[in-house]
Order: structure tokens, then sequence, then C-alpha cells
């Protein structure tokens, strides 16, 4: 008897990671499916919304996982570097766009607001994962992603002494430490268990990513569904709107990068586009909030779409010497 059922559990989990090999190979496809289920399936999208604190912490969980402590750590000097993007990403960037604003006399618009908010918040915590569905090395991502949100509260500051409409700085700053906690709590019971499974098969690490991104991107998109069934055009050029942002900052970080830097571009250029704004939604005030809920829902397109979309700009390569 007992050896009858050895056999059979053997063959369920080979299944499983049958499985799970060809949802990685299709990651991809699993955030366009879960995009449009996102907006198709309201009820599904609101039921998982609560639960989206607890998916990010999986996501986030898994990412280390997958890439373990040491590679995470990185050397002294992709430290530094690290440091010198984040003050650039999160500092930089939103102080040119609000004087760009300011010279146009659109400081006060809500997209300016929205955008100011995006570029000062750090990395999206599934840019990792982004990073990893595109055959990049996702460790330089998941590093920008915890040095962003440890100095976080030191980068918001300017921005919103200069930016009042953006919200109270002790709510923020508070919202940004509890996620501070979740990242670094997270982080540190996925490298745990990579000492614990030091070889574990990458491929299946990847299916159950993909899993995930695909059931976050249904609740991220609770918001987006209704607004565009009563509002579609003004939906449209929110869309049309970050769109352009989110890729375009894409692509000029890659560009400067590619050739400047011993680490993979790819991460950081994601992260350059793809930031956690949602952070802010606890801090902002009750008159910008609709808008901008607006935006954070159909900023997810873009967001999860930079596997697909982009993949133009991130595909690697083959080096010119290996052919000799």
């Amino acid at each position: 008897m007992v050896a009858r059922k050895r056999p059979a559990r053997s063959g369920w989990l080979m299944m499983v990671s049958a499985l799970l090999v060809t949802i990685a190979r299709h990651g991809r496809l699993a955030l366009v499916a879960g995009l449009l289920a996102g907006l198709t399936l309201p009820d599904l999208a609101a039921l998982i919304r609560p639960w989206l604190p607890h998916l990010v912490a999986l996501l986030l969980f898994l990412t280390a996982f997958r890439i373990g402590l040491r590679d995470a750590a990185g050397s002294l000097a992709e430290a530094r570097s690290g440091l010198l993007l984040i003050a650039v990403f999160q500092l930089a960037m939103p102080l040119t766009a609000l004087v760009i604003f300011w010279g146009l006399g659109l400081h006060a618009t809500p997209f300016a607001l929205a955008v100011m908010l995006m570029l000062t918040a750090p990395g999206v915590s599934g840019a990792a994962a982004f990073t990893a569905l595109l055959g990049r090395d996702p460790a330089p991502a998941l590093r920008l992603l915890i040095t962003g949100m440890a100095v976080f509260p030191l980068t918001v500051m300017p921005i919103l002494w200069a930016t009042p409409a953006l919200g109270n700085m002790a709510d923020v700053l508070m919202a940004s430490g509890r996620l501070l906690v979740v990242i670094i709590v997270a982080s540190g019971l996925g490298f745990a268990l990579r000492r614990l499974i030091p070889a574990p098969d990458l491929r299946q690490i990847d299916g159950l990513n993909a899993i995930a991104l695909f059931v976050i991107v249904i609740g991220l998109m609770a918001a987006v569904g209704p607004a565009l069934r009563t509002d579609p055009v003004l939906v449209l050029k929110w869309l049309v709107g970050v769109c352009a942002v989110n890729f375009g900052l894409q692509i000029a970080c890659y560009m400067i990068l590619r050739n400047r830097t011993t680490v993979d571009a790819t991460g950081p250029s994601i992260i350059a586009g793809n930031r956690n704004v949602a952070l802010f939604l606890l801090a902002l005030p009750a008159a910008t909030t609709d808008p901008l809920l607006i935006f954070i829902g159909v900023y997810q397109v873009p967001m999860f779409l930079t596997p697909i979309a982009m993949r133009w700009l991130y595909a690697p390569r083959p080096d010119p010497k290996a052919a000799h």
C-alpha cells in the first residue's frame, strides 16, 4: 500500500512542476489576462483588492527566494551607484518635473500632481519579477527597491514641502514605514528559505511569480472598470498620458545606462518608469482623490504590460565578440 502512494504523490508533484514551468514560459500573457479580467470582472477585482498587501508581500518573498541574499546584496560599488540612481529617480526627477509644470502653469492640474506623485515614489514591488519575466537579472531591481524604500522618508520631504497638495508628510512617512517593514520581512523570509533550498528550479518560481502577478493586477484594476463605463474618454486621456510617461522614462533611462554601468540596465530602467504611487493613497487630500484614483488604476496598464510592450528594448542581444 505504501509503495503505491509514493508514485501517485510523485506524479502529482511532477504535474504541478510541469504546469508551473509552462506558466513561466507564458508569464507575459498572464499579465494581459489579468488586465482583461480586472476590467471585465469588477466583482472579482473588488474581492481581491483587500488582499493586495498580502499578495505583494508574497511576490516579494518569491522574488527574494529566487535571487538569494548573496546576489541581492551585490558589491559596494553597486551599492554606491544604486544610491545615486535613487537620488536621481526619487529626488531629481520629481523636482525637475515640478519646475517644468510650474513654468507651464500646470502645477495644480490633476495630471501634474499625479506625475509628481509617481516620480517621488520608490519602485513598484513587482519590478524584480518583471525583470525576471524578461529573462534579465532581477537582483539590481530588488536592490533598488529595498534601497529606495529605505531612503524614501528622506527623499520625499523636499517634494512634500514644495507641493503641499501632495499630502500630509506624517501620514506619508507612516505609510512608507509600514511598507518598508513588509519589504524587509518578506525579503528576509525569502532569503532564509533560499539558504535552506540552495538550488531551486527557477522556472517553477517564475511560474509562481506569474500567478501572483496575474491575481494582483486584477485587484489593482478595481477602480478602472467603473470609470471606463461612465467616462471612457477621460480614462483614455489618462491612459495615453501614463503610457507616455512610463514608457518614455524607461526608454530614456535604458539608453543612458546601458553603456555606462557594469550592472544590467534593465532593472533600473523598469523602476524608472514603474513606481509605487499607491503608497500615497492614505495621505491624499479628499479633493484630489477621485481623479488620482483613475490615474493609479490606468497606471497599472503600462506597468503590467512592460514585460510585453518593452521586450523590444530589453530583450537580450547576442554578443558580437562571442561570434568570433
